[in-house]
């Protein structure tokens, strides 16, 4: 086992794995972060769903298991990215990430996929401090705001974790660098989603054009459904 992740193909099905189940959290995260536009259309009042939304993820028990293993599966994708990276530097000289960035036949994205990692890792920086941060470690007087929402049924009381939200999307340089982010994001996903089957071995001719339009489908769906959240509540809320 130690040698099979210790090896090139290793890492590549380690970095596959944990890139799926990020994948996943993203969808999630999307989910939620969409109850930030629903208030309106659902008839509740402002910020209302979500803040019961974060109040689920807080108290929910499994997403405390779940948070760090999101954490260290964060953590393996970028230390085996980097690595892979090294290697394929050392072994192909000036050589990018996949085929190489002359190869006219590779996509933009399998050629960049390093440089829009550290992209989105800048960005996840920024989140982190902007919301995470504030949510789980130093608190902020935003979210000390009583807020009440309806929560299984009856009415619950908790920190105002929409106030936060809403004030750092009213500020235009956070916003910027969340659309930034999120489209670097669709673009490493993009190539990403379905190099990840490939490497665990849907690689067929059949399934991998398959594949790479579900796998564009949804890294759109995820870095574009972000970014008009993020433009919604700067323009609207």
């Amino acid at each position: 086992m130690a040698n099979l992740f210790s090896s090139s193909i290793g890492r590549k099905l380690l970095m596959s794995i944990t890139g799926l189940f990020l994948i996943v959290f993203l969808l999630v995260h999307l989910t939620l972060n969409s109850f930030l536009l629903l208030d309106g259309v659902l008839g509740f009042e402002e910020g209302q769903m979500f803040n019961a939304g974060a109040h689920f993820m807080a108290t929910n028990p499994f997403i405390k298991i779940m948070e760090p293993m999101l954490a260290i599966g964060f953590l393996v994708h970028i230390m085996y990215s980097i690595g892979l990276t090294i290697q394929n530097i050392k072994a192909r000289g000036a050589a990018r990430y996949a085929s190489g960035s002359k190869t006219d036949d590779v996509e933009w994205s399998s050629k960049n996929m390093f440089v829009l990692g550290i992209f989105v890792v800048s960005f996840l920086v920024v989140h982190l401090a902007n919301f995470w941060v504030k949510m789980k470690i130093t608190g902020d007087p935003l979210l000390h705001q009583e807020a009440s929402f309806p929560f299984m049924g009856a009415e619950a009381h908790g920190e105002n974790a929409y106030a936060l939200v809403n004030t750092a999307f009213q500020n235009i340089a956070i916003v910027i660098i969340y659309v930034i982010g999120c489209i670097a994001l669709s673009f490493h996903l993009s190539h990403g989603f379905w190099s990840a089957f490939q490497t665990i071995g849907w690689n067929n001719t059949v399934w991998l054009n398959r594949l790479q339009t579900i796998s564009k489908v949804v890294a759109w769906f995820i870095g574009l459904g972000f970014c008009v959240i993020a433009i919604a509540q700067y323009l609207f809320f």
